[in-house]
């Protein structure tokens, strides 16, 4: 039997003010998988993410969590239902301590699930624990990055949903990124994440999606993404 899908989008399409971003667009993420949704800049990414975390809501098409709708419903119920958001401007409180932060993003998951706790997050994310008195807003480029997605785990969610985390970061910082969402993954944690950076979706994500111009053009795994140089030079120019 096949795993069941936990973010689902199925025909939406999405507009800022009278402009169509999203066209039609379709994507789903099974249960314990991670996906890329791979782009170039500007080719709709983030706003899928924030369609899918009701930010950007659908003027039409479905959303579905866990199979459940979630078409119309409000960012604070879709987070309820077990959707966790990283956006890409990490958004943390900067005069909150690190540890504030952390606090501030706890909840029960949809089914009471309390698995994020502090002392998890710690042994998770090794790097914050001696800096959990310290302002959010003195914090690294890297270590705000670390600071918001700990954060949204502690929400416990059941889908991640993570925003360019690699994008401006020094390459020391994106390696070990890179390594926490391989841990994820192999703990079975669902997510979709949106990426410029093919490079840094290989050995992290099983199965990719290429958006263009708002639209879906490919969807296939990782592998079989790797070895296609014509769908590489044409939509991510690779």
């Amino acid at each position: 039997m096949s795993q069941p899908a936990i973010i689902e989008a199925e025909g939406i399409d999405v507009y800022y003010g009278s402009s169509q971003i999203l066209f039609g667009l379709g994507v789903a993420v099974l249960e314990g998988q991670t996906t890329a949704l791979l782009g170039r800049n500007g080719a709709g990414k983030s706003t899928t993410l924030k369609a899918l975390a009701g930010l950007a809501p659908p003027r039409r098409g479905r959303i579905r969590i866990a199979g459940t709708e979630f078409q119309g419903r409000k960012p604070h119920a879709i987070a309820r239902a077990g959707i966790g958001y990283v956006p890409e401007d990490r958004q943390i409180f900067p005069e909150h301590s690190v540890e504030d932060n952390l606090l501030i993003g706890t909840k029960k998951g949809p089914d009471g699930q309390d698995y994020w706790t502090l002392a998890r997050i710690y042994q998770m994310f090794p790097l914050l624990e001696p800096l959990k008195n310290r302002l959010g807003g003195r914090l690294s480029g890297g270590e705000q990055q670390m600071l918001t997605i700990a954060r949204t785990l502690m929400g416990n969610p059941i889908g991640l949903l993570l925003d360019e985390p690699s994008e401006g970061l020094a390459p020391v910082i994106v390696a070990r990124i890179g390594e926490l969402l391989r841990r994820l993954r192999d703990m079975g944690v669902t997510v979709l994440l949106a990426e410029q950076n093919m490079h840094f979706c290989l050995g992290i994500a099983s199965h990719a999606a290429i958006i263009d111009k708002g639209r879906i053009v490919y969807r296939n795994s990782i592998d079989a993404l790797k070895g296609d140089d014509a769908v590489k030079k044409r939509y991510l120019a690779l």
